[in-house]
């Protein structure tokens, strides 16, 4: 044998070599199956997990809300107890001393004090007397004629308004004035 018959010699065999190794390399199409299979149940599994964890997450939200709901006025509760405290005490007091006058200057200084802690969680009382009627603001309970004053305006007040955070809890219950007409004295009234 020369030369060029080792070499093309070795050189088939190589070639054959190679040609094993890489029908060896390929993966066979059901194994292939298979590994896909096995990815596609491992990523359902995880989506089954995260939905699972959302679903716990939902409901720990909602419960976490609830437990809110239930307490969220405890603060101003706490705020309020005192309050009523003075007033127990005032009604105990005018019962035993029969004193209205330092009854009536107790109710005006717990008055006092609950609505400035009414106003401190937001709770404000608007005016309504000398106003421009609004209906946002105020509920016309009776309309009278009344000289001197410019018509549709608050000439009495007779139930408080109260808002919270710039919205009305309460319009205020009011007179409004109207024109004054000739042979008509009498006091109308709208429901």
């Amino acid at each position: 044998m020369d030369n060029k018959d080792m070499e093309e010699k070795q050189t088939t065999e190589t070639e054959e070599e190679e040609i094993e190794s890489a029908g060896s390399d390929e993966i066979d199409p059901v194994q292939k199956l298979a590994d896909r299979e096995a990815e596609l149940d491992q990523c359902q599994e995880k989506v089954l997990r995260l939905a699972a964890d959302l679903e716990n997450f939902k409901k720990r939200i909602e419960r976490e809300k609830s437990e809110y709901m239930k307490y969220a006025l405890e603060s101003f509760a706490k705020e309020l107890l005192p309050f009523l405290d003075n007033l127990e005490r005032a009604v105990t007091s005018a019962k035993d001393s029969r004193d209205f006058d330092k009854l009536i200057e107790g109710l005006d200084l717990t008055i006092s004090g609950y609505l400035k802690t009414l106003e401190r969680f937001g709770l404000k009382v608007f005016t309504a007397e000398g106003q421009k009627f609004d209906p946002n603001l105020h509920e016309a309970l009776t309309v009278q004629e009344h000289e001197g004053v410019e018509e549709n305006t608050v000439i009495k007040e007779l139930l408080k308004g109260y808002s919270l955070h710039e919205r009305v809890l309460r319009p205020s219950l009011v007179v409004v004035s109207k024109n004054t007409t000739e042979g008509s004295g009498q006091e109308e009234t709208s429901a």
